[in-house]
């Protein structure tokens, strides 16, 4: 019976070794940073859609329904823009209607933005039945 004189791996194997373990290891760390920098992002629309949708639902409760503009921050990040104003078209009087509700366009932009990254935006839109009005003041 033949015994081989080689006992262990050669300086040459070992290093080609390493180095297809470091190109995989580096595909891997890429992968998942790239993974962890989504969820980053994707947590930080959670944050600006909730947001947004909170100033959405206060407009004509806790602020009248009117032409007018309000600003502000959130979470010293998040900064938002509520725009309240009539909308471009309004609803017609039909037969013996004497008074018809104005319709107000609601937008609400919410942004932030990382460092040195481009600023990121959400926006909402929305039309909002407001107060009535008489169909003669028109």
């Amino acid at each position: 019976m033949l015994v081989s004189k080689q006992q262990g791996f050669s300086l040459m194997e070992i290093l080609v070794a390493f180095a297809i373990m470091a190109l995989a290891l580096g595909v891997l760390l890429r992968i998942f940073s790239g993974g962890i920098n989504t969820a980053i992002v994707a947590d930080d629309y959670s944050s600006a859609v909730q947001i947004a949708e909170s100033l959405m639902a206060r407009a004509g409760v806790e602020t009248p329904l009117q032409a007018s503009q309000f600003s502000g921050t959130e979470f010293d990040r998040y900064e938002w823009l509520v725009v309240i104003r009539p909308a471009d078209f309004q609803l017609q009087p039909s037969g013996n209607q004497n008074e018809l509700p104005l319709l107000y366009r609601i937008d609400v932009r919410v942004s932030w933005s990382e460092e040195a990254a481009e600023p990121r935006v959400f926006q909402l839109k929305t039309l909002r039945l407001g107060r009535v009005e008489a169909a003669s003041s028109r």
